[in-house]
């Protein structure tokens, strides 16, 4: 038989769109993966960042609260406790303190 010249039959036209498709799709799919772990790690390092800071800000809760006056009548210290107290909440709310964390400062409010 003799082999044919010129332009390629139909199954090289067929062989050679799979492998460019095939290229294509891999070539696809790495980008993808990439861009991926690019997004995750960015995500990763966003909330290590949110974390930290909202350990800091815990740390710094007890000493914001301004000093009681010890010869204060009751009700002004029943105020800087309703105050101390809204504004855990209001940081929990935020989600700058933990479920733990807004326990433990309640307990150090309330119990001293």
């Amino acid at each position: 038989m003799r082999g044919r010249r010129g332009r390629p039959g139909l199954l090289g036209v067929a062989a050679r769109t799979a492998v460019v498709a095939g290229t294509a799709t891999a070539v696809s799919g790495k980008v993808q993966q990439g861009q991926q772990a690019k997004a995750q790690q960015a995500a990763d390092a966003e909330a290590y960042r949110q974390q930290q800071e909202a350990q800091d800000l815990a740390a710094q809760v007890p000493t914001q609260s301004p000093p009681a006056a010890p010869a204060a009548p009751a009700a002004p210290a029943a105020d800087d406790v309703l105050d101390s107290l809204e504004r855990l909440a209001a940081l929990h709310a935020q989600g700058i303190l933990t479920d733990e964390e807004l326990a433990q400062q309640k307990a150090r409010i309330l119990g001293g």
